[in-house]
């Protein structure tokens, strides 16, 4: 059963917040410490006053149910989801998935240009916000398609589109797997492609280059990654009790992948990490890195890939096409981890491109 969801944060949570943040205890930092040593003292306490202080989440909340929201229970799990129909019926569906640490508030600025020609579902992954904590093993990423698989049939879509980045992507591609019947085609903004050197080819510069920064994360796993794969739950402790820990450890990821030109507002990124917090799923969002299928498998469905220049990483295309049926590649020059946050014109352009090419029957 699909039932219509409105968002209603009760008053209590907030004023909890509230109380919590202005009750911090600091810890100190030495002179000149830049972000050698971390997240900067001084950028933290300014968000965690303005989140206090001048951040409103009713008014947010407010635009957020402007959206129709919707839940349904899929294998014992809530799942959460926006759903925008296009004014034309005929219109070919899409599934948008979003990663971590973002939310489905990640393509709100791509609703109205995608829903021209699409129907749109966004859903939030199971662990994360409105769709709740997951409450057993193994939610990973072919579990998860699996159930966006159902999601789309009660929906009545028969021929749909996937789209996703970060987790979204590796779900997306499973999806293509699991119901290539109805998956038209699957379009991701991040496709990792780790070094082989068995494939014999003749790399670019800019390839070679691309695969040394592979090389060196693969060397020097991420700290966040290490602790939410090896040891989510005692992570999610600290971030699930201190609202400026669930900041700070957000808030980082948003620095360091984001373009340095991107115009994401505090806002906005204060939004998501309400998300998290006031759903109390820091540990729940955690579990997907633990859980989560290694690699994305190859690509049943015709791919398109859109690359942007301050992801985490930049895709090798002579190694994706090893793998996947490439139909469309882009590149851009501006963008980072969080596309259609950062650059909404050329990220659903781009969708849009890939997207009516399937519907046309283009190669």
């Amino acid at each position: 059963m699909i039932v219509p969801f409105r968002i209603d944060i009760p008053q209590a949570d907030l004023d909890d917040l509230n109380d919590r943040l202005s009750r911090t205890r600091w810890p100190n930092e030495v002179a000149d410490a830049g972000w050698d040593y971390g997240f900067p003292l001084a950028r933290l306490r300014e968000l965690a006053e303005y989140w206090r202080t001048g951040y409103d989440w009713r008014a947010h909340e407010a635009e957020l149910n402007g959206l129709p929201h919707f839940t349904t229970e899929i294998e014992g799990q809530n799942i959460h989801f926006v759903h925008v129909r296009s004014a034309n019926p005929d219109a070919l569906a899409l599934v948008l998935t979003h990663g971590w640490p973002g939310s489905f508030l990640e393509f709100l600025d791509v609703i109205e240009p995608l829903s021209r020609d699409f129907h749109l579902v966004i859903p939030s992954i199971p662990g994360y916000g409105f769709s709740g904590p997951t409450h057993e093993r193994g939610w990973d990423t072919v579990r998860i398609a699996r159930a966006w698989a159902e999601l789309m049939r009660r929906l009545g879509y028969e021929r749909y589109g996937a789209q996703g980045g970060d987790f979204g992507s590796g779900i997306s591609i499973a999806l293509g797997t699991v119901a290539p019947e109805h998956v038209v085609g699957v379009h991701v903004n991040y496709l990792p492609t780790r070094p082989d050197p068995d494939a014999g080819l003749e790399l670019s510069a800019t390839d070679e280059a691309r695969l040394d920064k592979v090389r060196r994360l693969m060397g020097d796993r991420p700290p966040y990654q290490a602790l939410q794969a090896l040891t989510p739950q005692t992570i999610g402790y600290a971030l699930t009790d201190s609202p400026v820990g669930q900041l700070v450890w957000i808030a980082e990821r948003f620095a360091h992948w984001t373009d340095p030109g991107s115009q994401i507002s505090d806002d906005r990124m204060l939004t998501d990490i309400s998300l998290y917090w006031l759903t109390a799923t820091a540990a729940s969002s955690a579990r997907l890195h633990h859980d989560a299928s290694r690699g994305t498998g190859r690509c049943p469905v015709p791919l398109g890939v859109a690359v942007f220049a301050h992801d985490i990483t930049q895709s090798v295309r002579p190694l994706a096409e090893r793998l996947h049926d490439i139909r469309h590649w882009s590149e851009f020059d501006r963008g980072g981890h969080f596309a259609a946050m950062e650059v909404p014109e050329l990220f659903a352009e781009d969708v849009r491109k890939f997207f009516l090419a399937r519907v046309d029957g283009e190669p």
